[in-house]
């Protein structure tokens, strides 16, 4: 158990240095860096691949271009959550919701998927 704690916090420590999470553009201003930090600390499991063995995360990737882009909307949706998603309406605060909007705003949209080739 103690082994599996130190390793997400490795983890954790990692993914959340912004030369990792960000390869390009201006460095996070506050409000980007506590959205980064609230990301890790509620989203990450979800949303991003923390094991090299995973093969695919429970949730989408998330980027800037998630649900079209619209701030309000992704706020909305942090906050009420769906049938997949729980909501953080009661655990976050509406600013803290704006922060990791905010975060997410400067994640560039993942790659497409390669198309697949046609059955003959």
């Amino acid at each position: 158990m103690e082994r599996n704690v130190a390793a997400l916090l490795l983890l954790l420590a990692a993914w959340t240095n912004p030369a990792a999470a960000q390869t390009a553009g201006p460095p996070l201003d506050a409000t980007q860096t506590a959205g980064r930090n609230l990301f890790a600390q509620h989203c990450v499991v979800c949303h991003v691949k923390t094991l090299v063995t995973a093969v695919r995360t429970y949730g989408p990737s998330l980027s800037k271009e998630s649900i079209g882009g619209l701030d309000d909307v992704l706020a909305a949706f942090i906050s009420t959550g769906t049938s997949n998603m729980p909501g953080f309406k009661y655990s976050l605060e509406p600013g803290e919701i704006a922060s990791i909007v905010a975060y997410l705003k400067t994640l560039p949209a993942p790659p497409a998927a390669p198309a697949s080739p046609a059955s003959r």
